[in-house]
């Protein structure tokens, strides 16, 4: 919900302030109204407190919108009626929050309100690319099979998401596990080799003995000027991914990235095609459409380029020549749009085009996770090795001086 400051006059004439929380300003103004007050303004409070308690219920979960979407779809397909479609959605998910979502969307289709203008009034739930392929659907007349199109989008958006996040998850978990190793070994064995190495009078320990046991003192020692610094450089990154001409700059620097720049390449490339494809299926204008897909963007500098190529669209290029102007997509992104204009097909090998990206995506997710493995492995026995190996070579070498 939304805190609202508002001003109004009481039944005596008295002025009176406070706040109201409510999704929209129009349940605002009525909640006002029904304290008996008079409404003279109202405005989003611009007062965030230090701590908030989250009230009523969570927000309904992305994986039950989709079910709702799709199973709207199926029924309104079906020829029931959409009041009578959202209903029956929200009675089978009895329970979960999208259900209260349901029902209050119903109430203002009934009361005569367009679907995708009872929609707007949750839009955390609902943003604003769905209203619009909603929105769509409902002005071309053949709301079933685009609701069918927006929750095959939304699924593989997901599916896309949630790909990603579990490709970053190893890595960062055996990143994690590899400095807790290494600071374990450290900060107790090595101080405990060393007390025994002080013992030996005479005696020169080997080379990486004595690289060990420095590295070991300078842990100890400034450890903690190493978390703070690595603590100041991710929150330097953070606060410069805040502004938009370092945002970009730090997200073109990425794409260049050996992996991981493909990666999210091919990601937002799938992105983009899919969602453009349902927005022009859908009958929206393609300069609306494009706009639409690049919401969905998540690199920054592919949406200014982006930006660019909807500008020469306007200016009468054609898609495919803007999208290779923009060299931020894999190439044959630009061969299979130009062929969709030419057979005029777009929206269909938009989504070709994008299941291809998505298929890229999956094959380049896999083999990296399958080289990093290895890799990790490798690493982290290399470095315990030499660990071992500078504890045991002072030992052997005292071994050849008492045989010797």
């Amino acid at each position: 919900m939304t805190a609202f400051r508002y001003e109004a006059v009481d039944a005596d004439g008295k002025k009176r302030r406070g706040t109201v929380e409510a999704d929209t300003v129009r349940r605002a103004r009525r909640e006002v109204a029904a304290t008996g007050l008079t409404l003279l303004s109202i405005g989003e409070s611009t007062d965030k407190p230090l701590f908030t308690l989250r009230r009523g219920k969570p927000a309904p979960k992305k994986a039950d919108v989709i079910a709702a979407t799709r199973q709207l779809a199926t029924l309104v397909d079906a020829t029931m009626p959409v009041e009578e479609a959202l209903a029956a959605v929200a009675a089978q998910m009895e329970g979960a929050a999208i259900a209260d979502t349901l029902t209050s969307v119903r109430t203002r289709v009934i009361e005569g309100w367009r679907l995708s203008r009872a929609l707007g009034e949750h839009p955390k739930t609902f943003n604003e690319l769905y209203r619009g392929i909603v929105a769509s659907g409902e002005t071309s007349g053949d709301l079933a099979a685009v609701l069918s199109r927006l929750a095959d989008m939304q699924e593989r958006n997901q599916q896309m998401a949630s790909k990603a996040q579990q490709a970053l998850i190893y890595p960062i978990c055996i990143f994690f596990v590899a400095i807790g190793v290494v600071w374990a070994l450290m900060n107790f064995v090595v101080p405990r080799m060393v007390e025994q190495f002080a013992r030996m009078d005479g005696v020169t320990l080997p080379l990486p003995t004595r690289i060990v046991i420095g590295t070991s003192d300078f842990i100890q020692a400034w450890g903690w000027v190493i978390a703070l610094f690595v603590i100041g450089i991710g929150v330097a990154l953070w606060q410069a991914r805040r502004k938009e001409n370092t945002r970009l700059v730090l997200d073109r620097l990425m794409l260049r990235l050996p992996i991981m720049g493909k990666l999210m390449r091919e990601l937002d490339a799938a992105r983009f095609a899919r969602t453009l494809s349902t927005l022009f299926a859908a009958g929206t204008p393609l300069l609306e459409a494009l706009e639409g897909a690049k919401r969905t963007l998540t690199n920054s500098h592919i949406q200014h380029e982006i930006t660019g190529a909807t500008t020469a669209v306007r200016e009468g290029a054609s898609l495919a020549v803007a999208v290779r102007r923009a060299a931020v997509f894999p190439p044959i992104m630009a061969s299979m749009i130009a062929a969709g204009e030419r057979s005029g097909a777009l929206a269909d090998m938009l989504s070709r085009t994008a299941a291809q990206m998505e298929q890229g995506f999956e094959t380049t997710t896999a083999t990296a996770l399958k080289l990093l493995e290895p890799a990790v492995i490798i690493l982290l026995g290399l470095i315990v090795m030499l660990i071992v190996l500078s504890i045991m070579l002072p030992i052997l070498q005292i071994n050849q001086m008492a045989f010797g």
